[in-house]
């Protein structure tokens, strides 16, 4: 069973950075594109970006376009999210996962209904 661990969140002032850090494990990692999504309280878990098996093709929600940056290290098994000019619409619980191939301006579609435990970003105004 695929296992990922989620870290890097914490609190940080708006127009702070933060990089977020997803290690996989269980899985031949570079054979699957990951996701990352996030959940705020009240809402819907939505899909924040994705990063194609190489890491040549990369996703974004128009929201955090031009402010974050996926990343992969294939040999290490991890994802990176570097999250700049932080908002406080930002301020959700992140998760990584596998999904299906991604295409532009299509949800991405974790393989997996389970998560793992996240890691929270607050930001404050």
């Amino acid at each position: 069973q695929v296992q990922v661990v989620e870290s890097g969140g914490g609190l940080v002032q708006a127009g702070g950075s933060l990089t977020l850090s997803c290690t996989a494990s269980a899985l031949t990692f570079d054979n699957y594109y990951m996701g990352w999504f996030r959940q705020a309280p009240g809402k819907e878990r939505e899909g924040v970006s994705c990063i194609s098996w190489t890491g040549a093709d990369t996703y974004y929600a128009d929201s955090v376009w031009g402010r974050f940056t996926i990343s992969r290290d294939n040999a290490k098994n991890t994802l990176y999210l570097q999250m700049n000019s932080l908002k406080p619409e930002d301020t959700a619980m992140y998760y990584c996962a596998t999904v299906r191939p991604c295409k532009r301006n299509q949800p991405y579609i974790p393989y997996s209904p389970d998560w793992g435990q996240g890691t929270q970003v607050t930001v404050s105004s």
